[in-house]
C-alpha cells in the first residue's frame, strides 16, 4: 500500500485542485500538502482499492502487475473472494476515517474538502463495475457517459 496509494495519481490531481480553488494559499497548507494529509491519503486509498476491485481481473489477463487483491491473497493465503471481501472492508474503513477526519481538517477550505470527498465518491462510482477503458463493456461506458455528460433532470 505504501506505493499503491500514491501511484494512482490521486494526490497529484488533488494538489492541482487545491491550487485552483484556494486563495490565498498559506504556507501552512502547502507544508501540510507536502506531507500528504490523511484526507488525501484516504481518498487515494479508496480510489486505488475501488480501481483494483473493478479492473484487476482483466488487467491480469493482459499481463499487468498484481493488484491489492492478489497481494492480499499471496500475503494471507486466502481465496480471491476472501481478498475481495477484505478489500471492500478496507474501503469501508477508509470512508469512515475520511468522514470523521475531514471535520477536523482546519488547514483546507470547505471547497477543497468537498472536492476531495467528491473525488472519492466519483472514483467509487466510476470503478464500481469496471472502468470502461480496460474492459470494453457498453454498459459501463454508457453509465460513465450518463454520469459525466448528460444533465440531471428533475
Amino acid at each position: 500500500m505504501d506505493n499503491a496509494w500514491i501511484s494512482i495519481a490521486t494526490p497529484l490531481v488533488l494538489l492541482h485542485a487545491f491550487i485552483f480553488v484556494t486563495n490565498p494559499i498559506t504556507k501552512e497548507a502547502l507544508e501540510a500538502l507536502n506531507n500528504y494529509p490523511d484526507i488525501i491519503r484516504q481518498c487515494a486509498i479508496i480510489t486505488r482499492f475501488v480501481d483494483d476491485l473493478g479492473t484487476s481481473s482483466e488487467e491480469l489477463k493482459r499481463g499487468d502487475v498484481p493488484k491489492s487483491i492478489q497481494c492480499y491473497m499471496n500475503e494471507k493465503g486466502v481465496s480471491e473472494k476472501e481478498a475481495r471481501t477484505h478489500i471492500n472492508y478496507m474501503i469501508k474503513e477508509m470512508w469512515e476515517l475520511m468522514n470523521k477526519d475531514h471535520k477536523e481538517e482546519l488547514l483546507f477550505s470547505e471547497e477543497f474538502i468537498r472536492i476531495v470527498l467528491n473525488f472519492s465518491r466519483t472514483s467509487h462510482c466510476m470503478y464500481q463495475h469496471g472502468d470502461g477503458h480496460g474492459i470494453q463493456n457498453s454498459h459501463i461506458t454508457n453509465r460513465i457517459s450518463k454520469l459525466l455528460f448528460e444533465p440531471i433532470t428533475m
